[in-house]
Protein backbone atom coordinates (compact mmCIF):
# COMPACT_ATOMS: atom_id res chain seq x y z
CA UNK A 1 0.00 0.00 0.00
CA UNK A 2 1.20 3.64 -0.99
CA UNK A 3 2.50 5.68 2.07
CA UNK A 4 0.99 9.05 0.75
CA UNK A 5 -1.14 8.96 4.15
CA UNK A 6 1.45 7.30 6.53
CA UNK A 7 1.77 10.77 8.72
CA UNK A 8 -2.22 11.00 8.93
CA UNK A 9 -2.59 7.27 9.86
CA UNK A 10 -0.01 7.84 12.66
CA UNK A 11 -1.45 11.09 13.90
CA UNK A 12 -4.99 9.10 14.15
CA UNK A 13 -4.35 7.65 17.16
CA UNK A 14 -3.12 10.65 19.18
CA UNK A 15 -6.05 13.23 17.49
CA UNK A 16 -8.99 11.08 18.41
CA UNK A 17 -10.75 9.57 21.20
CA UNK A 18 -9.88 6.19 22.74
CA UNK A 19 -12.96 4.75 21.69
CA UNK A 20 -12.34 4.60 17.97
CA UNK A 21 -9.16 2.47 18.32
CA UNK A 22 -11.06 -0.62 17.01
CA UNK A 23 -12.47 1.28 14.09
CA UNK A 24 -8.91 2.61 13.28
CA UNK A 25 -7.89 -0.73 13.66
CA UNK A 26 -10.68 -2.14 11.48
CA UNK A 27 -9.61 0.43 8.93
CA UNK A 28 -5.61 0.25 9.11
CA UNK A 29 -6.30 -3.78 8.49
CA UNK A 30 -8.13 -3.15 4.63
CA UNK A 31 -6.46 0.30 4.06
CA UNK A 32 -2.51 -1.58 4.60
CA UNK A 33 -3.69 -5.16 2.58
CA UNK A 34 -5.90 -3.83 -0.11
CA UNK A 35 -3.46 -2.76 -3.17
CA UNK A 36 -3.98 0.70 -4.32
CA UNK A 37 -6.07 1.31 -7.34
CA UNK A 38 -4.41 1.43 -11.02
CA UNK A 39 -6.07 1.90 -14.44
CA UNK A 40 -6.12 -2.18 -14.79
CA UNK A 41 -8.71 -1.65 -11.76
CA UNK A 42 -12.32 -1.48 -13.47
CA UNK A 43 -13.59 0.70 -10.63
CA UNK A 44 -11.09 3.44 -11.37
CA UNK A 45 -9.57 2.93 -15.19
CA UNK A 46 -11.12 6.08 -16.27
CA UNK A 47 -9.48 7.98 -13.00
CA UNK A 48 -6.15 9.80 -12.93
CA UNK A 49 -4.85 9.53 -9.55
CA UNK A 50 -1.50 11.09 -9.98
CA UNK A 51 -3.15 14.26 -7.34
CA UNK A 52 -2.30 11.51 -5.28
CA UNK A 53 1.39 11.38 -5.62
CA UNK A 54 2.70 13.52 -2.62
CA UNK A 55 2.72 13.15 0.95
CA UNK A 56 -0.08 14.16 2.68
CA UNK A 57 0.11 15.91 6.43
CA UNK A 58 -2.47 15.71 9.47
CA UNK A 59 -4.08 19.19 10.47
CA UNK A 60 -2.56 20.78 13.26
CA UNK A 61 -5.35 21.27 16.06
CA UNK A 62 -3.66 24.77 17.79
CA UNK A 63 -4.01 26.43 13.57
CA UNK A 64 -7.27 28.70 13.70
CA UNK A 65 -7.05 30.21 9.75
CA UNK A 66 -9.37 32.93 8.86
CA UNK A 67 -11.74 31.16 6.61
CA UNK A 68 -14.59 34.47 5.61
CA UNK A 69 -13.67 35.00 2.48
CA UNK A 70 -14.94 31.20 1.69
CA UNK A 71 -17.89 30.82 -0.35
CA UNK A 72 -20.95 28.79 1.08
CA UNK A 73 -24.90 28.81 1.60
CA UNK A 74 -26.38 30.49 4.38
CA UNK A 75 -29.46 28.17 5.13
CA UNK A 76 -30.38 29.33 8.28
CA UNK A 77 -30.89 26.37 11.54
CA UNK A 78 -28.50 24.73 12.69
CA UNK A 79 -25.12 24.75 11.41
CA UNK A 80 -21.86 23.18 12.03
CA UNK A 81 -18.85 24.31 10.76
CA UNK A 82 -15.38 22.29 10.56
CA UNK A 83 -12.50 24.37 9.44
CA UNK A 84 -9.60 21.77 7.99
CA UNK A 85 -11.44 19.03 10.01
CA UNK A 86 -11.60 20.49 13.05
CA UNK A 87 -15.00 22.01 15.03
CA UNK A 88 -15.33 25.55 14.74
CA UNK A 89 -17.70 26.58 18.10
CA UNK A 90 -18.01 30.30 16.98
CA UNK A 91 -18.81 29.84 13.45
CA UNK A 92 -21.46 27.27 14.46
CA UNK A 93 -25.28 26.88 15.58
CA UNK A 94 -27.33 24.42 17.03
CA UNK A 95 -31.26 24.56 17.15
CA UNK A 96 -33.41 21.42 16.97
CA UNK A 97 -36.39 20.64 18.26
CA UNK A 98 -36.92 18.03 21.34
CA UNK A 99 -36.36 14.72 19.53
CA UNK A 100 -33.54 15.51 17.31
CA UNK A 101 -29.62 15.27 18.64
CA UNK A 102 -26.58 16.45 17.22
CA UNK A 103 -23.87 14.83 18.84
CA UNK A 104 -19.34 15.08 17.74
CA UNK A 105 -17.51 11.82 18.41
CA UNK A 106 -14.79 13.50 19.88
CA UNK A 107 -17.86 14.98 22.60
CA UNK A 108 -19.56 11.70 23.03
CA UNK A 109 -19.54 10.04 26.52
CA UNK A 110 -19.42 6.00 26.81
CA UNK A 111 -22.92 5.36 26.48
CA UNK A 112 -22.98 7.64 23.14
CA UNK A 113 -19.81 6.35 21.84
CA UNK A 114 -21.33 2.71 22.08
CA UNK A 115 -24.00 3.73 19.66
CA UNK A 116 -21.70 5.46 17.52
CA UNK A 117 -19.59 2.35 17.21
CA UNK A 118 -23.17 0.03 16.72
CA UNK A 119 -24.18 2.24 13.61
CA UNK A 120 -20.79 3.36 12.12
CA UNK A 121 -19.69 1.62 8.90
CA UNK A 122 -22.93 -0.81 9.21
CA UNK A 123 -23.98 0.59 5.75
CA UNK A 124 -20.23 -0.04 4.28
CA UNK A 125 -18.49 -2.90 2.69
CA UNK A 126 -15.18 -0.99 3.07
CA UNK A 127 -13.57 -3.87 1.03
CA UNK A 128 -15.30 -2.49 -1.79
CA UNK A 129 -14.70 1.00 -1.04
CA UNK A 130 -10.66 1.34 -0.14
CA UNK A 131 -10.90 5.18 0.73
CA UNK A 132 -13.92 4.48 3.07
CA UNK A 133 -11.52 2.12 5.02
CA UNK A 134 -9.00 5.05 4.95
CA UNK A 135 -11.41 6.99 6.49
CA UNK A 136 -12.03 4.34 8.46
CA UNK A 137 -8.39 4.31 10.20
CA UNK A 138 -7.94 8.02 10.35
CA UNK A 139 -11.12 8.95 11.98
CA UNK A 140 -10.91 11.14 14.28
CA UNK A 141 -13.91 13.32 14.90
CA UNK A 142 -17.39 13.22 13.06
CA UNK A 143 -20.78 14.31 13.70
CA UNK A 144 -23.71 11.64 14.37
CA UNK A 145 -27.55 13.20 14.00
CA UNK A 146 -30.16 10.86 15.13
CA UNK A 147 -33.79 11.70 15.15
CA UNK A 148 -35.96 10.11 17.23
CA UNK A 149 -39.24 8.25 15.57
CA UNK A 150 -42.39 10.70 14.90
CA UNK A 151 -39.95 13.39 14.85
CA UNK A 152 -39.69 16.21 11.90
CA UNK A 153 -37.18 18.46 12.00
CA UNK A 154 -38.50 21.69 9.71
CA UNK A 155 -35.45 23.50 9.41
CA UNK A 156 -32.59 22.28 7.77
CA UNK A 157 -29.10 20.85 9.00
CA UNK A 158 -26.53 21.89 7.59
CA UNK A 159 -22.97 20.54 7.96
CA UNK A 160 -19.98 22.90 6.48
CA UNK A 161 -16.54 21.07 5.76
CA UNK A 162 -14.20 24.16 4.79
CA UNK A 163 -10.19 23.88 3.44
CA UNK A 164 -8.38 26.55 4.44
CA UNK A 165 -5.70 26.19 1.87
CA UNK A 166 -2.97 27.99 4.18
CA UNK A 167 -1.50 24.27 4.79
CA UNK A 168 -0.20 22.65 1.46
CA UNK A 169 -0.75 18.74 1.09
CA UNK A 170 -3.10 18.87 4.22
CA UNK A 171 -5.73 15.43 4.86
CA UNK A 172 -8.86 16.36 5.85
CA UNK A 173 -11.39 13.54 7.27
CA UNK A 174 -14.79 14.17 7.10
CA UNK A 175 -17.62 11.66 8.46
CA UNK A 176 -21.36 11.99 9.03
CA UNK A 177 -23.49 9.60 10.59
CA UNK A 178 -27.05 10.17 10.01
CA UNK A 179 -30.04 7.65 11.42
CA UNK A 180 -33.94 8.67 11.44
CA UNK A 181 -36.56 7.06 13.56
CA UNK A 182 -39.74 5.44 12.02
CA UNK A 183 -41.80 8.28 10.48
CA UNK A 184 -39.20 11.22 11.24
CA UNK A 185 -38.26 13.44 8.76
CA UNK A 186 -35.51 15.83 8.11
CA UNK A 187 -33.10 17.87 5.86
CA UNK A 188 -29.16 17.56 5.39
CA UNK A 189 -27.19 19.93 3.98
CA UNK A 190 -23.50 18.95 3.71
CA UNK A 191 -21.42 21.73 1.72
CA UNK A 192 -17.45 21.56 1.07
CA UNK A 193 -15.68 24.72 -0.03
CA UNK A 194 -12.04 25.69 0.34
CA UNK A 195 -10.22 29.13 -0.24
CA UNK A 196 -9.73 29.87 -4.52
CA UNK A 197 -5.76 29.84 -3.90
CA UNK A 198 -3.16 28.03 -1.69
CA UNK A 199 -2.10 24.59 -0.45
CA UNK A 200 -3.67 20.86 -2.00
CA UNK A 201 -6.23 19.98 0.50
CA UNK A 202 -7.15 15.91 0.29
CA UNK A 203 -10.70 15.43 2.04
CA UNK A 204 -11.57 12.04 2.21
CA UNK A 205 -15.08 12.19 2.92
CA UNK A 206 -17.75 9.50 3.88
CA UNK A 207 -21.52 9.89 4.72
CA UNK A 208 -23.58 7.01 6.17
CA UNK A 209 -27.50 7.55 6.36
CA UNK A 210 -29.16 4.96 7.79
CA UNK A 211 -33.59 5.56 7.20
CA UNK A 212 -36.03 3.42 9.71
CA UNK A 213 -39.48 2.55 8.43
CA UNK A 214 -41.42 5.37 7.13
CA UNK A 215 -38.46 7.82 7.11
CA UNK A 216 -38.40 10.68 4.71
CA UNK A 217 -34.80 12.13 4.27
CA UNK A 218 -33.73 15.31 1.84
CA UNK A 219 -29.98 14.95 1.47
CA UNK A 220 -27.54 17.57 -0.28
CA UNK A 221 -23.80 17.14 -0.76
CA UNK A 222 -22.47 20.23 -2.42
CA UNK A 223 -18.71 20.25 -3.54
CA UNK A 224 -17.88 23.51 -4.20
CA UNK A 225 -13.88 23.20 -3.73
CA UNK A 226 -12.19 24.14 -6.87
CA UNK A 227 -8.95 24.79 -7.87
CA UNK A 228 -6.14 22.40 -6.41
CA UNK A 229 -8.77 20.26 -4.10
CA UNK A 230 -8.98 16.73 -3.99
CA UNK A 231 -11.59 15.02 -2.67
CA UNK A 232 -12.48 11.10 -2.55
CA UNK A 233 -15.83 10.09 -0.60
CA UNK A 234 -18.67 8.93 -0.56
CA UNK A 235 -22.45 8.43 0.01
CA UNK A 236 -23.39 5.29 1.85
CA UNK A 237 -27.61 5.03 2.87
CA UNK A 238 -29.53 2.05 3.66
CA UNK A 239 -33.52 2.55 3.55
CA UNK A 240 -36.11 0.49 5.41
CA UNK A 241 -39.74 -0.55 4.81
CA UNK A 242 -41.82 2.69 3.29
CA UNK A 243 -38.50 5.06 3.54
CA UNK A 244 -37.95 7.72 1.53
CA UNK A 245 -34.65 9.11 0.33
CA UNK A 246 -34.17 12.78 -2.00
CA UNK A 247 -30.65 13.13 -2.61
CA UNK A 248 -29.01 16.04 -4.97
CA UNK A 249 -25.20 16.11 -5.37
CA UNK A 250 -23.29 18.91 -7.07
CA UNK A 251 -19.67 18.87 -8.38
CA UNK A 252 -17.70 21.99 -9.31
CA UNK A 253 -14.64 20.48 -10.92
CA UNK A 254 -11.20 20.50 -9.43
CA UNK A 255 -8.10 18.68 -9.62
CA UNK A 256 -9.62 15.20 -8.56
CA UNK A 257 -12.78 14.56 -7.28
CA UNK A 258 -14.31 11.12 -7.04
CA UNK A 259 -17.84 10.28 -5.17
CA UNK A 260 -19.57 7.01 -4.46
CA UNK A 261 -23.04 6.95 -4.03
CA UNK A 262 -24.67 3.52 -3.12
CA UNK A 263 -28.10 3.17 -1.92
CA UNK A 264 -29.39 -0.30 0.03
CA UNK A 265 -32.83 -0.83 -0.87
CA UNK A 266 -33.41 -3.37 2.61
CA UNK A 267 -37.36 -2.80 3.07
CA UNK A 268 -40.16 -3.28 0.90
CA UNK A 269 -41.87 0.22 -0.25
CA UNK A 270 -38.90 1.91 -0.05
CA UNK A 271 -37.96 4.84 -2.64
CA UNK A 272 -34.73 6.90 -3.73
CA UNK A 273 -34.93 9.68 -5.97
CA UNK A 274 -30.98 10.81 -6.38
CA UNK A 275 -30.04 13.67 -9.08
CA UNK A 276 -26.83 15.23 -9.70
CA UNK A 277 -24.99 17.72 -11.77
CA UNK A 278 -20.91 17.99 -12.65
CA UNK A 279 -19.48 20.76 -13.85
CA UNK A 280 -15.39 20.28 -14.46
CA UNK A 281 -13.50 23.21 -16.97
CA UNK A 282 -9.44 23.78 -17.31
CA UNK A 283 -8.01 20.49 -16.81
CA UNK A 284 -9.78 19.18 -13.87
CA UNK A 285 -11.74 15.88 -13.45
CA UNK A 286 -14.75 14.91 -11.59
CA UNK A 287 -15.77 10.98 -11.29
CA UNK A 288 -19.44 9.70 -10.04
CA UNK A 289 -20.07 6.31 -9.37
CA UNK A 290 -23.33 5.11 -8.16
CA UNK A 291 -25.04 1.74 -7.45
CA UNK A 292 -28.27 1.18 -6.41
CA UNK A 293 -28.92 -2.14 -4.61
CA UNK A 294 -32.62 -3.56 -4.77
CA UNK A 295 -32.41 -6.22 -2.21
CA UNK A 296 -36.12 -6.92 -1.36
CA UNK A 297 -39.41 -6.56 -3.37
CA UNK A 298 -41.28 -3.69 -4.49
CA UNK A 299 -38.70 -0.70 -3.74
CA UNK A 300 -38.15 1.86 -6.91
CA UNK A 301 -35.56 3.90 -7.80
CA UNK A 302 -34.71 7.23 -9.99
CA UNK A 303 -31.48 8.90 -10.71
CA UNK A 304 -30.58 11.48 -13.43
CA UNK A 305 -27.25 12.84 -13.40
CA UNK A 306 -25.91 15.67 -15.98
CA UNK A 307 -22.51 16.66 -16.84
CA UNK A 308 -21.19 19.98 -18.86
CA UNK A 309 -17.57 19.54 -19.24
CA UNK A 310 -15.61 22.42 -20.57
CA UNK A 311 -12.09 22.99 -22.26
CA UNK A 312 -9.54 19.64 -21.25
CA UNK A 313 -11.75 18.55 -18.46
CA UNK A 314 -12.82 14.62 -17.83
CA UNK A 315 -15.33 13.17 -16.35
CA UNK A 316 -16.54 9.95 -15.20
CA UNK A 317 -20.02 8.60 -14.65
CA UNK A 318 -20.67 4.62 -14.13
CA UNK A 319 -23.84 4.14 -12.73
CA UNK A 320 -24.97 0.34 -11.40
CA UNK A 321 -28.50 -0.87 -10.83
CA UNK A 322 -28.34 -4.51 -8.98
CA UNK A 323 -31.28 -6.28 -8.90
CA UNK A 324 -31.43 -9.26 -6.25
CA UNK A 325 -33.54 -12.33 -6.90
CA UNK A 326 -35.53 -11.45 -4.16
CA UNK A 327 -36.63 -8.00 -5.83
CA UNK A 328 -39.67 -8.27 -7.97
CA UNK A 329 -41.83 -5.60 -8.38
CA UNK A 330 -39.04 -3.77 -8.69
CA UNK A 331 -38.86 -0.38 -11.03
CA UNK A 332 -35.92 1.45 -11.57
CA UNK A 333 -34.86 4.46 -14.19
CA UNK A 334 -31.23 5.45 -14.38
CA UNK A 335 -30.51 8.73 -17.01
CA UNK A 336 -27.33 10.06 -18.11
CA UNK A 337 -26.57 13.22 -20.16
CA UNK A 338 -23.25 14.73 -20.87
CA UNK A 339 -22.68 18.49 -22.91
CA UNK A 340 -19.39 18.92 -24.14
CA UNK A 341 -18.62 22.08 -25.17
CA UNK A 342 -14.74 22.15 -25.96
CA UNK A 343 -13.74 19.50 -28.61
CA UNK A 344 -10.91 18.44 -26.09
CA UNK A 345 -13.65 17.62 -23.24
CA UNK A 346 -14.34 14.05 -22.35
CA UNK A 347 -16.55 12.24 -20.43
CA UNK A 348 -16.84 8.54 -19.75
CA UNK A 349 -20.38 7.13 -19.14
CA UNK A 350 -21.13 3.35 -18.32
CA UNK A 351 -24.76 2.79 -17.47
CA UNK A 352 -25.26 -0.87 -16.13
CA UNK A 353 -28.04 -3.31 -14.99
CA UNK A 354 -27.48 -6.56 -13.33
CA UNK A 355 -31.22 -7.62 -13.00
CA UNK A 356 -31.89 -11.12 -10.99
CA UNK A 357 -35.61 -11.02 -11.06
CA UNK A 358 -38.19 -11.64 -13.80
CA UNK A 359 -40.75 -9.06 -12.51
CA UNK A 360 -39.33 -5.88 -12.69
CA UNK A 361 -39.47 -2.94 -14.74
CA UNK A 362 -35.96 -0.68 -15.81
CA UNK A 363 -34.47 1.82 -17.41
CA UNK A 364 -31.56 3.16 -18.44
CA UNK A 365 -29.45 5.76 -21.07
CA UNK A 366 -26.97 7.69 -21.48
CA UNK A 367 -25.72 10.41 -24.03
CA UNK A 368 -22.80 12.38 -25.04
CA UNK A 369 -23.02 15.43 -27.27
CA UNK A 370 -22.07 19.09 -28.05
CA UNK A 371 -24.04 21.91 -28.64
CA UNK A 372 -26.98 21.95 -31.03
CA UNK A 373 -25.56 24.12 -34.24
CA UNK A 374 -29.13 24.67 -35.30
CA UNK A 375 -30.28 25.66 -31.80
CA UNK A 376 -27.37 28.12 -31.70
CA UNK A 377 -28.18 29.74 -35.07
CA UNK A 378 -31.52 30.31 -33.78
CA UNK A 379 -30.56 32.27 -31.20
CA UNK A 380 -28.25 34.39 -32.78
CA UNK A 381 -30.50 34.70 -35.71
CA UNK A 382 -32.59 36.64 -33.01
CA UNK A 383 -30.06 39.08 -31.76
CA UNK A 384 -28.45 37.01 -28.99
CA UNK A 385 -24.79 36.92 -29.30
CA UNK A 386 -22.69 33.18 -29.34
CA UNK A 387 -21.18 34.01 -26.15
CA UNK A 388 -24.61 34.89 -24.44
CA UNK A 389 -26.27 32.11 -26.50
CA UNK A 390 -23.96 29.48 -25.52
CA UNK A 391 -24.30 30.51 -21.46
CA UNK A 392 -28.39 30.42 -22.09
CA UNK A 393 -28.19 26.71 -23.48
CA UNK A 394 -25.46 25.42 -20.51
CA UNK A 395 -27.80 26.84 -18.21
CA UNK A 396 -30.89 25.11 -19.87
CA UNK A 397 -29.06 21.92 -19.56
CA UNK A 398 -29.44 21.49 -16.67
CA UNK A 399 -32.46 24.16 -15.05
CA UNK A 400 -34.52 21.05 -14.88
CA UNK A 401 -32.70 19.66 -12.43
CA UNK A 402 -31.95 22.78 -10.48
CA UNK A 403 -35.42 23.88 -10.40
CA UNK A 404 -36.43 20.26 -8.86
CA UNK A 405 -34.71 20.76 -5.76
CA UNK A 406 -36.84 21.29 -2.91
CA UNK A 407 -35.15 23.78 -0.52
CA UNK A 408 -35.60 27.21 -2.05
CA UNK A 409 -32.71 28.71 0.05
CA UNK A 410 -30.32 26.10 -1.85
CA UNK A 411 -32.37 26.84 -4.95
CA UNK A 412 -31.92 29.99 -4.99
CA UNK A 413 -27.60 30.02 -3.81
CA UNK A 414 -26.84 27.55 -6.60
CA UNK A 415 -29.02 30.08 -9.86
CA UNK A 416 -26.31 32.58 -9.86
CA UNK A 417 -23.01 30.71 -8.83
CA UNK A 418 -24.04 28.50 -11.76
CA UNK A 419 -24.77 31.15 -14.33
CA UNK A 420 -20.89 32.74 -13.22
CA UNK A 421 -19.58 29.39 -13.81
CA UNK A 422 -21.04 29.42 -17.45
CA UNK A 423 -19.80 33.35 -17.72
CA UNK A 424 -17.46 35.57 -16.05
CA UNK A 425 -19.26 38.46 -17.94
CA UNK A 426 -22.48 39.31 -15.50
CA UNK A 427 -23.96 41.04 -18.49
CA UNK A 428 -24.61 37.44 -20.00
CA UNK A 429 -26.32 35.91 -17.18
CA UNK A 430 -29.04 38.52 -17.05
CA UNK A 431 -31.80 35.51 -19.10
CA UNK A 432 -31.29 33.02 -16.35
CA UNK A 433 -31.51 34.70 -13.46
Amino acid sequence: MSDFMQQPLDAAASLAPTWLADIHARGKAVWQNTPMPTRKTEAWKYTNLLPLQQRFQAPDKSNTPEVSGINYPQLGGSTLVFVDGFYREELSKIDLPEGARLLRFAEADSKQAEAIRARLGQAIVSKQHLFAALNDATLADGVFLEVDANTVVDQSIHLVWLSSGQVDALSVNQRLLVELGANSKATVVESFANTATGGTAFTNGISELQLGDGAILDHYRLHLEQAEAVHIGGVHATLNASSTLNSFHLALGSTLKRIDIVVEHRGQGAHCEVNGIYLPRGEEQVDYHTCMEHAVPNCTSSETFRGIIADQASAVFNGRIHIHPDAQKTRAELSNKNLLTSNQAEVNTKPELEIYADDVQCAHGATVAQMDPATLHYLRARGISKAEAEVMLSFGFINELVEAIRCEAIRDYLKPLLARRFSHNPKLTRHIL
